[in-house]
């Protein structure tokens, strides 16, 4: 008896992999919004080139190197790990968008010197993640009316290197997401 269950193992094993069944479970972007234009490609990558002219900003980082600072990420979601592709990708890039709109906008003085990265990031929102664009900002916006300390200005910077890094990943995503390649 331990004979047959010796051999029909690996079979059952061979037929479970070869059944077409298997083939229909393999995990890909769920297009919550419909498939991604190439508008979405360019209102991506003019959100990393808006971020990264803002991190070279003199008059937003006054007195601080911002190159030389480490980087603070968005650890309540998963976006680098789960966009391998699987399922639950565009979701956290909608849950990173939504982040770092909300920390942008509570920023001081976000609308003249985070201007272009904030529109960028909204363009990207609007017509790419429609379900992710913050409604409730009137608490961020009533802070951010005030001047920035050097200690929050240090924290923005840090934490717009890790919407760098991030917004990287979400540029890899989107751009793989038009090319197809994922529906083949």
């Amino acid at each position: 008896m331990p004979l047959v269950q010796l051999y029909s193992t690996p079979a059952l094993l061979l037929v479970m992999l070869s059944c077409p069944l298997w083939q229909v479970s393999q995990a890909l972007p769920v297009m919550t919004k419909g498939p991604m234009t190439d508008s979405c490609v360019v209102y991506a990558r003019s959100l990393l080139q808006n971020i990264t002219d803002a991190l070279t900003q003199k008059n937003l980082f006054s007195g601080i190197n911002c190159m030389e600072q480490s980087v603070t990420l968005n650890m309540k979601t998963n976006t680098a790990s789960v966009c391998a592709p699987k399922e639950s990708c565009l979701t956290n890039i909608g849950k990173d968008l939504q982040h770092y709109y909300k920390f942008l906008a509570a920023q001081p003085n976000s609308a003249s010197l985070l201007g272009p990265t904030m529109f960028s990031l909204r363009e990207l929102m609007e017509n790419c993640f429609m379900w992710s664009v913050p409604r409730d900002l009137a608490s961020e916006q009533a802070a951010a009316e005030s001047q920035s300390t050097y200690d929050e200005r240090l924290n923005l910077c840090k934490v717009l290197k890790g919407f760098y890094v991030r917004t990287i990943t979400i540029n890899r995503v989107i751009g793989y997401l038009n090319s197809g390649k994922h529906t083949s």
